[in-house]
């Protein structure tokens, strides 16, 4: 039978390194994008990771899938594309937009389809295929149908040091998020987390800010570094803190008062929600030492950070702006 939507797409579980003892392994890079699963075909449709029709926010894409040649099913990351690196802000932009803006979107700045897996093609499921198999007839697929913007194959490679330089932060900077672990003999298999997933991470510092919790024993730490104008901007928050690390920065931290550059704001508890987050400001005279991964939109980090340690030798001052 043919595959319709909604379909369930594989899903990846996160891992710290690449695999060792000689595992079989291909790898791809992790665009910053939106999953959708593509169904080319006369009347296209275009699916998101939840289910969602997309093809009215993207409608060049919708017209590509239409124009495709072959009806397919294609597993892809939707991305756009500005000032020479992938824009998630823009992407989510684009994708609240509908009709005649929808359109005008679609000059100014289309998307692109980063195309990584072949699910069906000419009626036949690939499903139960291998992994290889299915690579190769994508690639034909591109091949045969000398497919060009906005198609875009995947970068995939079986060498665990060139898949190492993706890690870099040149190709964070740029958009691509990390790597992509997949077994060649694998299936595909809807709503299983059967690949990897390693994202690029770099350690930097940043600006204590505020804290959730208490002063005495906080939770998180939301960050800042200030802009060229000398104000404090808020660039992250960080994971939940382990125990000596509450306790080490609830000796130190100091309450901030009414004329602290946070007074009264109001940020998102999260990036999918409205709720406001409860914090309190401190006073903006340490620097916290961080991971962070490279998915960073309008000068802030959409994943949560990892606190490693306070910087003593380092003041407010000697950040970044």
């Amino acid at each position: 039978m043919r595959l319709s939507p909604p379909l369930e797409p594989m899903l990846a579980r996160s891992v710290s390194a690449l695999p060792t003892g000689g595992r079989q392994a291909v790898f791809e890079q992790k665009t910053d994008g939106f999953r959708v699963v593509v169904f080319a075909r006369p009347m296209p449709f275009l699916q998101s990771r939840r289910g969602a029709a997309l093809a009215g926010a993207f409608p060049e894409l919708a017209r590509a899938a239409a124009g495709l040649g072959v009806e397919a099913v294609l597993d892809a990351e939707l991305v756009v594309s500005g000032d020479g690196r992938l824009d998630f802000a823009a992407l989510q932009q684009r994708s609240r937009r509908r009709g005649a803006s929808a359109e005008r979107a679609a000059a100014q700045q289309p998307a692109h389809l980063v195309v990584f897996d072949l699910l069906e093609i000419e009626g036949a499921v690939l499903l139960q295929e291998p992994l290889h198999r299915r690579r190769a007839a994508l690639e034909e697929l591109f091949a045969i149908h000398r497919l060009s913007a906005p198609w875009t194959l995947c970068p995939q490679t079986t060498d665990a040091e060139v898949a190492r330089t993706w890690l870099d932060s040149a190709w964070g900077a740029v958009g691509v998020e990390g790597i992509m672990i997949k077994d060649p003999a694998s299936r595909y298999r809807p709503g299983v987390r059967g690949w990897d997933k390693l994202r690029a991470r770099t350690t930097t510092e940043a600006v204590i800010g505020a804290v959730t919790g208490t002063l005495r024993f906080p939770t998180s730490l939301l960050l800042g570094r200030f802009d060229a104008g000398g104000r404090l901007r808020m660039i992250g928050r960080t994971s939940p803190l382990h125990r000596a690390a509450s306790s080490e920065l609830g000796g130190v931290l100091r309450p901030a008062g009414r004329n602290h550059p946070w007074h009264g704001r109001r940020f998102s508890a999260g990036w999918h929600t409205s709720d406001p987050l409860v914090f309190q400001p401190v006073v903006p005279e340490f620097v916290a030492e961080i991971v962070a991964d490279t998915a960073v939109d309008a000068g802030r980090y959409r994943h949560p950070v990892r606190y490693l340690r306070l910087r003593d030798d380092m003041t407010a001052q000697d950040i970044r702006r």
